[in-house]
Order: structure tokens, then C-alpha cells, then sequence
């Protein structure tokens, strides 16, 4: 073997350990970032905006798949966990779902009963009440003779929302003394006697409005403040005195 074949040799034998590192290297990074990333797991993603204390359904969420180490604890794994759950603050769209963004519903308490009525969407609700709000029921009755005034009561204060249903159409002939052509079923849990007052008031009230309580306030109106007639507002200046 000439000094040219034996310099081919050696480079010939020189590619394949640089082949056989080339290919180790190669090997070694793959298994480093396999073990980076670890075996995937289950996790939801929201596939739409849900607004603070609505109820979260399965059309809100979809599942993907993502890698075990880089899923935090608090991470939703199994649909059942968001089932009968609202979401405790707004969520956006695209967000990893995680345990903490989502609440229990509003719970009955000993004593409470839950209690539907439909409320007209244009003035009674304008969106902003939802699960778990508070809120003051105001119901305006008209005089029961020609020469009684008109009077808006405070019939209910703080009762909590349970939920907020569906905007839909009033039967005009079942609601023909309201004005608005669209109502929202709102869900209260209430005690017996406050039940009652609500349910009279859907029957009898000329309108039912609810004003909503600001987070945190638990200071209930005065007593002498619940009940309101134009005729005391004008003779008391405008200070609003009652009958």
C-alpha cells in the first residue's frame, strides 16, 4: 500500500468517527429534550371569552395536549372539575384553565329557597348582573284608587343571584302591563318571607328593576328609605320624604 492509499484510509476512517460522533451527538440532543419535555398530559383550553360568574359549559372549553413538567398544579386536567362551575373572574379566550379561575355556584343556605322571575332586560338587568351578585328588588305599584300615589318599594334587599338565564320574549298577553318586549329569568335564593314579597311583586307590581350592590357592601337601605312617592319627594324638597 503506497503512502496515497494509506492517506485515503485514514481519512476514510477519520469520516466515520466523525459520522459515528455526528450521529452520538445527534442521539444525545434528542434525548435531552425528550426528557425536557416529558411525557404529555391532558389539559383545557377556553375556546371563548366567558365573562366573570358565568357558568362554564364543555362548549366553553377544548382539550389539548401538553407536556407533564411544564403544566402547573392548579392546572384543569378532567372535564368534571369545571361542571357546575362559574368562573371566578373573566377568563379570555386561548387561557390554559386552571382551578383557580373557576368557583363553586352559589349555594342554597338552611333556610333559603330559590326562586325564578322574569325580569325585563332593558331596564332590570343591562347585563351587568350575574351568579353571585346582590342586589336591592324594587317594585313600583300603582295607587289603589285615583287619588292614591304611585309607590316604588324596596321590597327586597341584598338578595343574592344564583343565576341569570336566557334573554327571550315575553308573552304579551301573560305580561301585557310591561313595556319591554324581552325579559331575563333571574334565579334568587331567598328566605321564605322574601319569597313571597318577590312573588306578589311579579304578579301585582306595575315593574320589578333591580339595582345591583356594590362588592362588599352589606349595609342594608334604612327602613325609612324603602318606601318612595313623588307626592313626599315634592312636599320634602326633594329629600325624598315617605309616606
Amino acid at each position: 500500500m503506497n503512502s496515497r492509499q494509506r492517506r485515503g484510509v485514514v481519512l476514510l476512517v477519520v469520516s466515520a468517527i466523525c459520522a459515528v460522533a455526528a450521529f452520538a451527538g445527534v442521539v444525545a440532543v434528542v434525548s435531552d429534550a425528550r426528557s425536557e419535555v416529558g411525557e404529555k398530559v391532558t389539559a383545557y383550553e377556553l375556546t371563548a371569552d366567558v365573562p366573570a360568574y358565568q357558568q362554564l359549559s364543555s362548549s366553553d372549553v377544548r382539550r389539548i395536549q401538553v407536556p407533564s413538567r411544564w403544566l402547573p398544579d392548579t392546572a384543569v386536567r378532567e372535564l368534571a372539575q369545571v361542571q357546575g362551575k362559574i368562573a371566578a373572574v373573566a377568563l379570555a379566550k386561548g387561557s390554559l384553565l386552571q382551578t383557580d379561575m373557576i368557583a363553586p355556584r352559589p349555594q342554597l343556605k338552611a333556610g333559603q329557597m330559590e326562586i325564578a322571575i322574569m325580569i325585563d332586560a332593558e331596564t332590570g338587568v343591562a347585563g351587568k348582573i350575574t351568579p353571585g351578585s346582590r342586589v336591592n328588588i324594587f317594585a313600583t305599584f300603582a295607587g289603589k284608587a285615583d287619588t292614591d300615589p304611585d309607590v316604588s318599594r324596596i321590597i327586597v334587599a341584598g338578595a343574592q343571584v344564583v343565576d341569570v338565564g336566557e334573554i327571550k320574549a315575553f308573552d304579551k298577553d301573560a305580561e301585557s302591563q310591561r313595556q319591554s318586549t324581552e325579559g331575563v329569568p333571574i334565579t334568587f335564593a331567598l328566605d321564605a318571607e322574601d319569597a313571597q314579597r318577590v312573588a306578589y311583586a311579579e304578579s301585582f307590581a306595575e315593574h320589578v328593576r333591580l339595582a345591583l350592590v356594590a362588592p362588599g357592601d352589606t349595609a342594608a337601605p334604612p327602613a325609612d328609605s324603602r318606601n318612595y312617592t313623588l307626592a313626599g319627594d315634592t312636599a320634602g324638597g326633594g329629600g325624598g320624604a315617605r309616606p
